[in-house]
């Protein structure tokens, strides 16, 4: 869900500064990565996971909030069998 222009500019107004897709890893979080043992990268990766699954998780509650716990994890679980890179 997209951040409504109200909002972005009340956050900007507090310095708040959102990240787009063309920000990229800073030096320093390159360095980290390259640093980051294969065990490391993998919980890292296991991590973002489970977090992207429980954000999207928690969209679907807000746009279908009669919706059982059961529908919301079922139809979760389609969108990431589903997904592809």
């Amino acid at each position: 869900m997209a951040a409504s222009l109200s909002t972005v500019a009340s956050a900007r107004e507090c310095g708040v500064r959102y990240l787009s897709m063309e920000d990229g890893p800073s030096p320093e979080q390159i360095a980290r990565y390259r640093a980051m043992t294969p065990e490391e990268r993998l919980q890292q990766a296991y991590a973002l996971y489970w977090t992207a699954r429980r954000l999207r998780a928690a969209s679907e509650r807000a746009l279908h909030p009669d919706w059982s716990e059961e529908q919301i994890e079922a139809h979760v679980r389609r969108i990431f069998l589903r997904a592809s890179t």
